[in-house]
Order: structure tokens, then sequence, then C-alpha cells
């Protein structure tokens, strides 16, 4: 507090000080927001307000290409230049896609008196990039993208603003990725000019959705953690309807009962009790469609912690064990599949769990290597099946080798099946342990049906934890 020495009488002083405070609050908010500039320019002939690098590639070291950014003095849609981007074919030896940020080079930009970012572009070639703003590789608070389809011909696009309250200090202009899934592997050129900021007054209709606009339901249990997906904004334009994918800052969550499930402000559901709650959201006041659904069981009992040597276990799927990479737990294979997964975690234990089950493929041959597990004697897995089964139930196991030329229907596929129907009770955990070695060598193994068996019903559902291949002896079950 300043005092004044001039003021004689207490009440004057009061006076002063409240009117000064107030002043000073006034002042102060409005100082803040005049602190970071408004200007929406971002590339007009040369960068406006950028950082040196003007660009800022996405982590080569995640295969993206930094050397197809440039300009070009000989083409533009205004004025004389325009920024190129060369998209590199996918077995470019520097990168198999190029994109990357635009960043502000101060503290950032109050961009809440815009509406909508917009450019013009167009390719040698029609083709689909991703584009957007908020990405600063920094936090990355209020990201927002949209897939654009290019045309030959220079052409404006939008991409509305979810939310511009939200934009008081933001230091991410630009974002784009561009790679060849829309081409066949065809590499290309880009050219974007006169990027802005702008307010345009034709953006309207907002129509925010969480779960994709689904009313969405997952069945957990007490200490389970789950995330609000599909978070979208979606304007009308005088371009047609855009939708944004945006991050969850831009929402307000809220739980219909926090003494069964808590929301953060980034969409992390904790479960803390038993029972039912809704989740759902706004943005910037409008009610989102879509809903997540928390059904909690109350308290849930982890499966049997695994006891066997590491030096003996080669592991899929399991916290006592470092496992192998997989590309997925559910191939979801069209259109015979019905089997869904929505799987949990509780207090730090990852748990698979599939619904509407006829059969999973788990594979490690596509994106992963396969496994060479010729030493190991077993396949084992925890299930837990929630409700009661069918009568005479069963499940069938099949584990494929892909042979010696290490791939999917090569012509030296071999399989080994087991079936098992014994133990198969609601309500505890169930061990299941297949002998493998009828299969031989076992040194390409890359994937892992789970099916019906013999024609019985298997549980519609059940959740699965320690999937691994273990040497029975306790030996290392890694060759030399």
């Amino acid at each position: 507090m300043i005092h004044n020495n001039y003021f004689q009488l207490l009440g004057l002083v009061i006076l002063s000080v409240i009117v000064t405070t107030s002043c000073e609050r006034e002042v102060s908010d409005d100082a803040a927001l005049a602190t970071y500039p408004t200007n929406g320019q971002i590339f007009t002939d040369a960068p406006v307000g950028l950082t040196d690098e003007f660009f800022i590639s996405f982590d080569p070291a995640g295969g993206a290409n930094v050397n197809g950014f440039g300009t070009d003095d000989s083409e533009a849609y205004q004025g004389t230049t325009s920024i190129k981007i060369d998209v590199p074919d996918p077995n470019d030896p520097d990168g198999g896609f190029i994109g990357g940020i635009f960043r502000d080079r101060g503290e950032g930009r109050n961009l809440t008196g815009y509406d909508a970012l917009t450019f013009w572009a167009k390719g040698s070639t029609t083709a689909v990039i991703e584009a957007g703003f908020g990405s600063d590789f920094i936090d990355d608070t209020y990201r927002a993208t949209t897939d654009i389809q290019l045309s030959t011909g220079w052409k404006k696009y939008i991409i509305p603003i979810p939310d511009p309250s939200k934009l008081v200090q933001e230091r991410g202009m630009f974002t784009f990725a561009a790679g060849t899934q829309s081409t066949n592997g065809l590499g290309y050129a880009i050219w974007i000019d006169e990027i802005k900021f702008e307010n345009l007054g034709t953006v309207a209709q907002p129509r925010p959705r969480i779960e994709n606009g689904d009313n969405s339901f997952a069945q957990t249990f007490t200490g389970g953690n789950l995330q609000v997906e599909g978070l979208t904004q979606t304007f009308s334009t005088t371009q047609g309807d855009v939708t944004t994918n945006v991050t969850p800052n831009y929402f307000e969550f809220s739980s219909s009962d926090a003494s069964v499930a808590t929301v953060s402000e980034l969409g992390k559901v904790d479960v803390v009790g038993s029972g039912t709650a809704e989740i759902t959201a706004t943005l910037g006041g409008e009610e989102a469609a879509g809903s997540l659904v928390v059904e909690s069981l109350g308290d849930f009992f982890s499966a049997p912690a695994p006891t066997r040597d590491p030096q003996s276990v080669i592991s899929l799927f399991s916290n006592a064990y470092q496992d192998r990479p997989v590309d997925f737990f559910n191939g979801f294979y069209a259109p015979f599949q019905t089997t869904t997964s929505s799987d949990f975690t509780i207090q730090g234990d990852d748990v698979l769990y599939y619904l509407n089950f006829n059969f999973v493929g788990i594979e490690f041959n596509r994106g992963v290597s396969t496994i060479n597990a010729s030493l190991a004697t077993h396949l084992h897995f925890d299930i837990f099946i929630p409700v009661d089964p069918p009568v005479n139930t069963g499940l069938r196991i099949d584990l494929v080798d892909f042979g010696a030329d290490d791939s999917f229907a090569g012509g030296d596929d071999t399989v080994i099946s087991q079936g098992f129907t014994s133990g198969f009770v609601s309500g505890e955990w169930i061990s299941i342990d297949f002998n493998i070695t009828g299969l031989n060598p076992r040194t390409n193994l890359g994937q892992i049906i789970l099916a019906d068996f013999a024609g019985r019903t298997p549980p519609s559902e059940f959740y699965v934890d320690n999937i691994y291949f273990y040497r029975e002896d306790g030996g290392n079950i890694n060759p030399e």
C-alpha cells in the first residue's frame, strides 16, 4: 500500500486507497492484454513476427523430412513470394513426410478479436494435408487442426477458431503436416500464401462434440482412469461446414456424480467410487454433443502378480515385465469381427477389456518384429469374466508362426491351437497356460487369435492381463 502523507483525515485515506486500488486493477488488466500484440498477419511475401527459424520441423527421428521447406519468388497468390513445400515420397531417406510449425517470436499474440485462420494454397496435384494452429512445441494448449483438400489452382481455406476467447496469448501461429497417403505414394509440391487470422463475421453455428458425438459407455472400477476422446468443433462457413480436431483445453468438462467419477480440465476421468456418472462438456458456452457414461463396479481385484524369473519370460502385456512391442491387441477384423475394446488402467495396472466377443486378433508382425520364442514352452493368459458366462462355454487360442519368410500367408505359416473349457466362472481370475512345444520352430511368431472352441459359445466379455511366453524350467528364454 502506498501512503499519502498529505491526507490528514482517516476517511479520506480510506477513500483514496479504495479508488487507487480499483484504478490500478483496471489498468493492470488492460496492460496485461495489451502486452500481447493483436497482429493477425503470419506470412505475406515474408514471415511476419515469427521466430528466426521461420519453419520449425517435426522431429526427424519420427520420420519428418526437414529439407523440403522454402519460399518461391516465381509463384504467389498475391505479391511476389509464396511458401513452397516439397512433399517427399514415403521411401525418401531423409524422411517420408514433411510438417512443422510457425511460432511467434515474442511471448504470443492476443487473437481474441479473430474468428478464423485463413490462407491461400494450391498443389501440383490434388492431395489431402493437415493444417491448423495452436501448436508451439511447448504446451500445444489450444491446438486445432483439420484436413484440407488441395486443388491445382489457388483456393482460400478457412479454419475457424474453436473459441477465440481462449487465445489471449497464443504462440502457435500455423502448423501443417503432409504425406503421400492421398497420392498413392507420389511426392508433390504445395504452395501457401497470405496466411493470416481474420475476423470474417461469417463463421457461425458452433457444434462442439465429445466422444465424436456418441453417447459412449465404459465399465470400470474404483481407481480407474479414462480419457474423454473424440473432441471436435464444427462451424458453418462460406465454404461449408469445417470441423477441427481440438485439444481438451477448449472444453469445460463436468460429471453428473463426483462421488463416482471426477473429470479434470484436460478430460481425464478418475473413478473414485461405485455407481454411474455421466461426463459431459461445453465449449464456449455451447453444450457439446456426446457423452461418456462411466459405470464403476467398485473395487477391482488385480490378476495374480506373475512370479516367474524375467529371464524365462517374453512378455507381450504385463506390468510385471518389460513388454515386447505389439502392433495391436484388437485387429478389428472387418466385416466378421464383433469384438470391441474398452481397455482400462486401475491403480497403475493396465487391463485389456474385450466386449461383444466373437474372436479377436493380437498381432506383432506389421510395424514391429516377429518374436523368436524357440525356447519357450508355454503361452500364458490371465482372464477375468465379470458376468456369468454361457453354459458349457469355451475358448480357443491359436498361435501363428509366419515361417522363414517372416510374412503373413507366405506359404510357410504354421499354427498350433488348443481349446479350453474348464474353470470359466465369473468373478475371479482364471490362469490359462497353453503348451506350445508342438509348434516348431517358433522362431517367427506373429499372431495370436482368441475365438470360440468346437461350437461352444465363448464369454461375451472378459478382461485379460499378463500375456507372456515362458520357459517352464525357468532357464533363459532368449536364444544365444
